[in-house]
C-alpha cells in the first residue's frame, strides 16, 4: 500500500441541531474495494445512507467515529466542537492517514497535512464515506434520544430547529441533551410553558 492512497475524508453531521452531539468520520477508503453510489450524504435516502454505511464499514481501509458533546459545544462554541469531533475521528484511525482531505473550509489542527475542500461531500468520495458514516451514526443516536425524551420528536427531525421542536421546547423546556448556548434553546429556559 503507498501513502498515496492513505488519504482520509472527514465530514461531520449536526452542526445545526439543537441538541444531541456533533458527529464526526474519518474514512481511508481501499482503492481495490471501490464502493459505488457514493455521494453527499444529504443528497441519499435512509435507506441508501444504511446500506452504504454498512458497505464503507466492510471494505474501507480504515474508519472511525469521533464527537462532542452538547456539554462541550455550549463550552467552547460549534465551530471549534466540530473541529475536536473531526480530530478525535483522525486519531481514531486504526491507520494513519498521509493526508486528510475536509469538507468545508476549515482544517482542524492535525499532525499530518490537511485540505479542506469546499463541497468535498459532493466531490470526493473518501468525503462523501465520512458524511454517511457521520450522518448514520449521528442519526440512530438521535433515535435513542427519542426513546429517552419522546415529547421532543427527536426521531423525525434529529434535532435539528423544525416547528415542532421549537414548540416542545418552548412547552416542556431543554432536555439535557439540548445545546444551551444556541439561542432558541436559551430562550426556552426563559419561557417554559407550565402544563395544567
Amino acid at each position: 500500500m503507498t501513502d498515496a492512497s492513505l488519504i482520509a475524508g472527514v465530514d461531520e453531521a449536526g452542526r445545526g441541531p439543537l441538541a444531541g452531539p456533533v458527529v464526526a468520520a474519518a474514512v481511508i477508503l481501499d482503492p481495490a474495494r471501490p464502493i459505488a453510489g457514493l455521494a453527499d450524504s444529504k443528497t441519499l435516502s435512509a435507506t441508501q445512507r444504511d446500506r452504504l454505511a454498512a458497505e464503507i464499514r466492510e471494505k474501507a481501509l480504515a474508519w472511525a467515529l469521533g464527537r462532542a458533546e452538547a456539554a462541550e459545544i455550549d463550552h467552547i462554541n460549534i465551530l471549534q466542537a466540530t473541529l475536536l469531533a473531526m480530530q478525535r475521528a483522525v486519531a481514531g484511525l486504526s491507520i494513519a492517514p498521509a493526508k486528510v482531505l475536509v469538507d468545508g473550509n476549515r482544517c482542524p489542527a492535525l499532525v499530518c497535512p490537511c485540505q479542506a475542500i469546499v463541497r468535498g461531500d459532493a466531490s470526493v468520495p473518501a468525503i462523501s464515506a465520512a458524511s454517511i458514516l457521520a450522518k448514520t451514526a449521528r442519526d440512530a443516536e438521535l433515535c435513542q434520544l427519542h426513546d429517552r425524551y419522546p415529547h421532543y420528536g427527536f426521531a423525525r427531525h434529529k434535532g435539528y430547529p423544525t416547528v415542532a421542536h421549537r414548540e416542545a421546547l418552548r412547552r416542556y423546556g431543554p432536555c439535557p441533551e439540548h445545546r444551551r448556548s444556541f439561542a432558541p434553546v436559551a430562550a426556552a429556559l426563559q419561557t417554559v410553558i407550565i402544563e395544567e
